[in-house]
């Protein structure tokens, strides 16, 4: 069965953008990015929210962007070409391999289960990734600690009253001192 797994970049204190909404202190640093080009190659299907799907936008045409370097013009290749569903009330249509979610996240989940293919399930965006923890759908959550506090903002683990118990799978530190985590839901 394919693995579902939430992955994004946070915070020390615990957020995936700060109270601004910015998140400038994500910048992968070549070593990060490298881990994320990685990453994506075991990634089947690629879940999200309708604000991270807009922030995604900017690779459907990065190829056009002659300022990038090797690397991410490999990322928008392997990108590109990914199966994406987008979860939103207020998109009417998307772009490129994606397409709107036709059904609630539990059915979503369980059909691209069910189906044929390899690699993983992979959610982003803290909102979408909640409502996947809720149901208790999550299988790993992998998390790239970035060395700063913002204070707030949008958190990478949902706030509710729930415990979750985790097993360490891997950690990796980064020359520009970011940390890997990633964790699976002991079951």
């Amino acid at each position: 069965m394919r693995s579902v797994t939430y992955s994004m970049n946070v915070s020390l204190d615990g957020y995936i953008v700060g109270p601004d909404g910015g998140f400038d202190w994500t910048v992968p640093d070549p070593e990060v990015f490298r881990f994320w080009i990685e990453e994506i190659r075991e990634v089947g299907v690629h879940l999200m929210g309708r604000r991270l799907y807009e922030t995604m936008l900017y690779w459907e045409n990065a190829d056009q962007d002659h300022s990038l370097g090797d690397a991410e013009l490999e990322w928008a290749a392997l990108w590109n070409p990914l199966p994406k569903v987008v979860f939103s009330t207020t998109l009417s249509a998307v772009q490129g391999h994606a397409r709107l979610a036709s059904g609630g996240l539990a059915e979503e989940i369980e059909r691209l289960r069910a189906e044929p293919g390899e690699g993983d399930i992979a959610i982003g965006g803290a909102t979408l990734a909640a409502g996947a923890a809720d149901l208790g759908l999550i299988d790993e959550y992998r998390a790239m600690v970035y060395p700063v506090l913002v204070g707030g903002g949008i958190p990478f683990f949902p706030r509710h009253e729930r415990r979750v118990d985790l097993e360490l799978v891997e950690t990796r530190t980064y020359n520009s001192r970011v940390v890997y985590l990633r964790h699976r839901v002991a079951r």
